[in-house]
């Protein structure tokens, strides 16, 4: 049987999909993939899929479509659907049509290592039927994660299961870190696979990853669209006003603001400006246009008002990309720091 490794975290947004990514570049191995319970869900060409299962499929040219791999959405629909024997052989067959083409799977669990489990496909049901190891990524406050460590071999049941061990990520500070924690750590026997520290530019999300998220339409730029994101303005007031702000002096800017405010957006494409999302359907002038595609600033065109644009861009989760090679490449880098023979 091929190697089989469960990635699972205490709370959503830790990086489960990130670190998958990364030690499937670094490993140098033919990886497969799948999440059975999808909680990312992308309805595209009148299909349910699964964000994260779409992006490691793209970025790995895997052969089985995104909607194969992962055996639902709904809790309610799968309960229907599936008796537990039903799930566990549903569960059986995706593996071991993957493993044909891979020399090691790595599968996904939800959001957290709770979910799921109503329809036994946590990411411990998962690892005891598929006899895999599990790998627990975590993420948070220093405290967070102490409480995390010990919740999970204190009060998790884990009985049958192989726990190869945990990824602490986005660790601000990694030397302190260890210094700090790394005694009680050994003293709860648990393995540090890797420390991963905190990088802004992993935070961070691109034009195009925008684009995609407000179903805008690209007016100009759309060669720039990987530009990334850093500092966020909302133009609501006159150009003089904003120039008079700091934030609108900031580098890596996007400007939120209606399509009718020229003054605004003129001002922000003599700056250093990442993009520009138009709101409420109002088309800019020609020239404005033509402005912004000589100066290599993207042109978002959305239907929303200013405010809704505002919040959604606020509420944004920065979720890998698959042409977004330099975040890829950061991956591969911290996957590279760790002890890659315990992942084979």
């Amino acid at each position: 049987m091929k190697t089989r490794i469960v990635f699972a975290s205490m709370s959503e947004s830790a990086g489960k999909t990130s670190m998958i990514v990364g030690l499937g570049k670094a490993l140098g191995k033919k990886i497969g993939y799948m999440k059975p319970m999808g909680d990312r869900l992308l309805y595209q060409k009148k299909r349910l899929w699964d964000y994260d299962s779409a992006l490691v499929t793209n970025i790995f040219g895997l052969r089985l479509k995104p909607e194969d791999i992962t055996i639902g959405f709904e809790h309610s629909k799968l309960g229907y659907m599936y008796d537990d024997n039903g799930r566990k052989q549903k569960l059986l067959e995706i593996a071991g049509t993957i493993e044909q083409d891979c020399d090691i799977l790595f599968v996904e669990s939800g959001r957290n290592l709770r979910y799921g489990s109503s329809v036994n496909l946590d990411a411990v049901h998962i690892a005891k039927d598929l006899d895999a190891k599990l790998v627990v990524v975590l993420a948070g406050t220093e405290d967070t994660m102490m409480d995390d460590m010990a919740f999970l071999k204190k009060s998790v049941d884990i009985k049958g299961v192989k726990l190869l061990g945990v990824i602490i990520n986005k660790v601000v500070d990694v030397d302190d870190f260890e210094a700090t924690h790394m005694d009680a750590i050994k003293k709860m026997g648990i393995d540090v696979l890797g420390i991963v520290p905190f990088k802004e530019t992993l935070t961070q999300f691109s034009m195009n990853y925008l684009a995609d998220m407000l179903f805008a339409k690209v007016l100009a730029g759309d060669n720039e669209l990987l530009k990334p994101v850093k500092n966020i303005f909302v133009g609501a007031m006159s150009a003089s006003a904003a120039m008079r702000e700091p934030a609108f002096k900031k580098p890596g800017k996007l400007i939120i603001t209606s399509g009718d405010r020229s003054d605004i957006i003129l001002a922000a494409l003599e700056t250093d400006t990442s993009g520009i999302v138009l709101t409420n359907n109002i088309l800019p002038s020609s020239n404005i246009i033509s402005k912004a595609a000589s100066v290599k600033v993207p042109l978002l065109l959305v239907h929303s008002d200013t405010f809704h644009v505002a919040k959604q861009v606020d509420d944004a989760v920065p979720l890998l990309t698959k042409d977004n090679a330099a975040k890829i490449k950061a991956l591969e880098d911290s996957a590279k720091k760790m002890d890659l023979r315990k992942f084979h």
